[in-house]
């Protein structure tokens, strides 16, 4: 059987955190009511005039910059042309002719090591609303509230061989974006949606075959699901003589399989000319280099300095820089209670766990740096026991409550009573007279059951080191 090799190249859009819209002040905010964000210019009344947002233009050279890609100081809006309910003006302002960047790239790592993705652009446009289908009615709503909301498009070069390229690529663009404050890049709300072109050719030939597009990519394990259904059907389309149409297709992620929905368009059927109503975009030397000087630690960055500044492990460090909110949160809590390396045991341990059992984002944690800060500082200095002191974090985590004062009300901190202590293990020694018996004739087993015993009666007041110390002493007094 021939091998094939698959060819895949990525247009992806990427929502910009602006506030307002890309040419007027409606709210870009997400999940209000329907047509509620909505005013003339971005609903296309007649006689409506866009304005530029600032904001836009520079956040599509911050993520320009980052990926490496050059700079048109001079770029102007063209109109896209084309009639879909959605799309209030017949017509798309997005960049053809001059984007705002273009020849880029981004370095990803896969199970084959590295390797760079090249960018042929990235280029500033308007959202369309969004078709609500209401299979109850028989019909489909229009809402209008996306229209207009600021959006960069970012379209790879086909450099890309298979789904977990795709992925790291993906995952290295959004983290990219959630890195700079450019986007919040959530597929779930749409903020960050990828159209995957995919085309198969024999393994070894330079000519490459005819490509799809495939849309209704919303998550991950889509779009790894959709380019191996698509990769199977054109293979099987070429192994019995048939053509691959040039087309795009909807993936259904529930039924696993795609289909078609209009021949695939080319730049010429959309009749691009320059919008009249935009004057073009000139962009300093000055404005770049400004940009390129308050550029954030990306996590590249952050990663290597972790490892050097912290003396964290490469695996740590990097699932602690996965997200810029945990990494945020880590290092104020370690600057906190000065001890990075703890910090980082209670992020890699407490913290990750309580992430996945609740299904939380790390942009969803909501307790205070310091709490946790305390609660570290009170397990070094030996004033709460690493047990108790795992308890009380599931209540900093889900009610943000100060632990200090938690720990003093419930009177959970360490006792320096060691008349309470000794009177707690010998009223302990004498319930227990077999085992004991068998401790004191040389059965060292037995040591860990009376150390159980203890911190169990004790409700952790009192350190372990204390209790095998005490009990210690205790056994080898009776010894004597």
């Amino acid at each position: 059987m021939k091998q094939y090799e698959t060819v895949i190249g990525l247009e992806v859009h990427v929502e910009l955190a602006t506030k307002t819209k890309i040419f007027c002040g409606c709210s870009t905010e997400f999940g209000g009511a329907p047509n509620t964000h909505t005013c003339p210019v971005c609903t296309g009344m007649p006689g409506s005039l866009p304005v530029l947002n600032r904001q836009v233009v520079e956040f599509a050279l911050k993520a320009g910059i980052a990926a490496n890609c050059k700079i048109n100081q001079y770029c102007k809006f063209d109109r896209k042309n084309y009639f879909y309910p959605d799309n209030p003006q017949n017509y798309q302002i997005s960049q053809l002719y001059l984007p705002i960047c273009h020849d880029g790239w981004v370095e990803i790592e896969t199970s084959a090591g590295k390797k760079k993705i090249r960018i042929h652009e990235m280029h500033m446009e308007e959202d369309a609303g969004k078709l609500i289908h209401d299979e109850w009615e028989d019909c489909s709503l229009v809402d209008f509230n996306r229209s207009g909301v600021p959006l960069i498009e970012i379209v790879s070069e086909p450099d890309m061989r298979s789904a977990e390229e795709v992925i790291a690529y993906l995952e290295k663009l959004r983290c990219m974006m959630q890195y700079l404050g450019v986007s919040d890049c959530k597929l779930q709300e749409g903020s960050m949606r990828a159209d995957v072109n995919l085309s198969v050719r024999e393994a070894g030939t330079e000519k490459f075959g005819t490509r799809t597009e495939m849309k209704n990519l919303n998550s991950f394990k889509a779009i790894a699901r959709a380019i191996e259904g698509e990769r199977e059907r054109q293979i099987e389309l070429l192994e019995m003589g048939k053509p691959v149409i040039q087309e795009t297709r909807r993936w259904d992620d529930n039924k696993e399989s795609s289909h078609a929905m209009r021949s695939k368009e080319d730049a010429k059927d959309y009749r691009y000319f320059p919008d009249p109503d935009l004057p073009p975009i000139h962009i300093s030397d000055a404005w770049i280099e400004e940009l390129r000087a308050s550029q954030p630690e990306l996590r590249e960055e952050k990663l290597i300095r972790y490892q050097e500044e912290y003396g964290l492990p490469a695996y740590d460090a990097g699932l602690l820089t996965e997200s810029r909110a945990l990494s945020a949160l880590f290092e104020e809590v370690a600057g906190l209670c000065g001890n990075a390396k703890k910090a980082a045991n209670w992020f890699m341990v407490e913290v990750l766990r309580l992430m996945k059992e609740k299904s939380l984002e790390p942009e969803q944690i909501c307790f205070t740096p310091k709490h946790l800060a305390d609660l570290i500082l009170m397990v070094e200095k030996k004033e709460v026991s690493a047990q108790n002191a795992k308890k009380v974090f599931e209540l900093v985590f889900d009610e943000d409550i100060d632990p200090v004062a938690y720990i003093e009300e419930k009177g959970l901190r360490i006792v320096e009573d060691t008349g309470l202590l000794n009177d707690t293990l010998n009223r302990i020694l004498e319930e227990n007279p077999g085992p004991l018996s068998e401790l004191l004739g040389g059965k060292e087993k037995v040591f860990g059951f009376f150390v159980g015993k203890m911190m169990k009666e004790l409700k952790g007041k009192a350190s372990p080191d204390a209790v095998r110390e005490a009990l210690t002493k205790e056994i080898e007094k009776r010894k004597n």
